[in-house]
């Protein structure tokens, strides 16, 4: 390789190790799962929900995936387990009447729906200076303010992922109802008590006698379910308030639960209940994780498609292309050739190549010998033969010119201008009628 080309082989390793170094980066990332949200199951470190999938994936009989689709539909078929972790419990006061339809559609055909909450220690300012103004806007002008406030309610999904604003949609097609009128189950928040270091501090819940899950849990939300319908069934207790309750419709079960630290990473590690996550499943052979709701949505894209239609063998034939393109404008395969040192002058034609060219300007050939004569004359410098010679030579030619043309013989008077031009001056000039030879001279 010719040192011309070291620069460029420099810069493109340089520009390898570091798109490798970029790549090493976004795969910690990834591996490490921070950049997803708190309790997604692409999440790895303790906030994440990766462990729980991982195990069920092991599982044998058990097929587990995750929803990504931005579309508000649920899976079709029977003994399916579909959880919504980390859910907001305000996105679920109300909902839109087909979201009800669709739900109670999927329950009853034996699914099991399962939402857990995301753990909410307290009730936060904004929340509870939101529930005043409105309980205060309620007494002052309760019908008006019951259509401003569902105008502007940012309703969920049909699964309460994807949320739609309703002003100027259609009133009956999307119209909300309470879930406390519609399950009867309602949600508030009671806050947890802080600790010495400043951080809340779990509550234990206790088991309302169901057989085969633990007596007591370590409970990490202060959300709490309110005016519980009889038909649902209780099974763990805060005091007097429920806070993991199943009702069942036809052969299905829907499931809430106030908190979703049980499901988490971290306690798998330091407070793992295998009978809670079994019964959480219950009989489904089929698992399907919420992802959508976090706002992990599927991008369909070139990549996608790629990975869709196994087309990793082209990419890989492309990169091959484009290094042999690479390899091949950085070195040849053949020998280096050495570096001619360009002269100074612009290199010409010679002799030969000039006479050539004379002869295809159309020049006629009786008119060929007097053209070459003069182009001679130009080219050669003064005093370089006599002028009796040249005096010769030009009565030959005269002599030459006065002869009939297809007795000229342009070779033999060539012939014989050299000799001329040879000769002493004693050489009388030669007839060009007689057939005699320049050497007969």
């Amino acid at each position: 390789m010719s040192k011309r080309n070291l620069p460029l082989l420099v810069l493109l390793l340089c520009a390898v190790a570091f798109a490798a170094g970029i790549v090493e980066l976004v795969k910690l990332r990834f591996e490490t799962g921070d950049i997803y949200p708190p309790y997604s199951t692409l999440r790895a470190d303790p906030l994440g929900a990766s462990a729980f999938y991982e195990s069920l994936e092991k599982m044998p009989g058990i097929s587990v995936s995750r929803d990504f689709r931005p579309a508000d539909q649920l899976p079709e078929g029977s003994g399916i387990a579909y959880l919504h972790l980390a859910g907001n419990p305000e996105e679920w006061r109300e909902l839109p009447e087909e979201s009800f339809k669709e739900i109670e559609t999927f329950v009853k055909a034996g699914g099991r729906l399962v939402i857990a909450f995301f753990p909410e220690p307290a009730k936060s300012f904004a929340s509870r200076f939101a529930t005043n103004n409105l309980e205060e806007d309620k007494r002052e002008k309760p019908d008006e303010k019951n259509r401003d406030h569902q105008k502007s309610k940012l309703k969920p999904g049909k699964t309460a992922k994807k949320k739609k604003l309703l002003n100027g949609e259609d009133d009956q097609l999307f119209q909300m109802v309470s879930l406390n009128k519609r399950w009867g189950v309602g949600f508030e928040v009671k806050s947890l008590k802080i600790g010495e270091d400043g951080v809340y501090e779990p509550l234990t819940v206790e088991n309302k006698h169901e057989p085969g899950l633990p007596e007591s849990l370590a409970w990490h939300s202060g959300v709490v379910m309110t005016n519980l319908d009889s038909a649902w069934r209780v099974i763990y207790t805060r005091g007097p308030d429920a806070v993991l309750a199943e009702r069942r419709w036809g052969r299905g079960t829907v499931v809430f639960s106030t908190d979703s630290y049980f499901l988490s990473n971290e306690a798998m590690r330091k407070d793992r209940q295998a009978g809670l996550l079994a019964w959480v499943i219950g009989s489904c052979r089929q698992v399907t994780f919420d992802e959508a709701h976090l706002g992990i949505l599927e991008n369909p894209g070139i990549a996608a498609l790629l990975r869709k239609y196994q087309l990793h063998g082209i990419v890989a034939g492309l990169l091959l292309l484009a290094g042999l393109f690479i390899w091949k404008n950085m070195a040849g395969f053949g020998p280096a050739r050495e570096t001619e040192t360009a002269g100074a002058f612009v290199a010409g034609k010679d002799s030969a190549s000039g006479f050539v060219n004379l002869l295809r300007h159309h020049i006629r050939p009786q008119e060929l010998l007097n053209t070459c004569v003069a182009e001679w004359i130009k080219s050669q410098p003064k005093g370089k033969f006599s002028a009796l010679r040249m005096e010769r030579v030009e009565a030959f030619l005269r002599s030459e010119s006065a002869t009939p043309p297809r007795e000229r013989d342009p070779v033999r008077a060539y012939q014989t201008i050299c000799v001329l031009l040879k000769r002493g001056p004693e050489l009388p000039v030669p007839n060009p009628e007689s057939k005699n030879s320049p050497q007969n001279i």
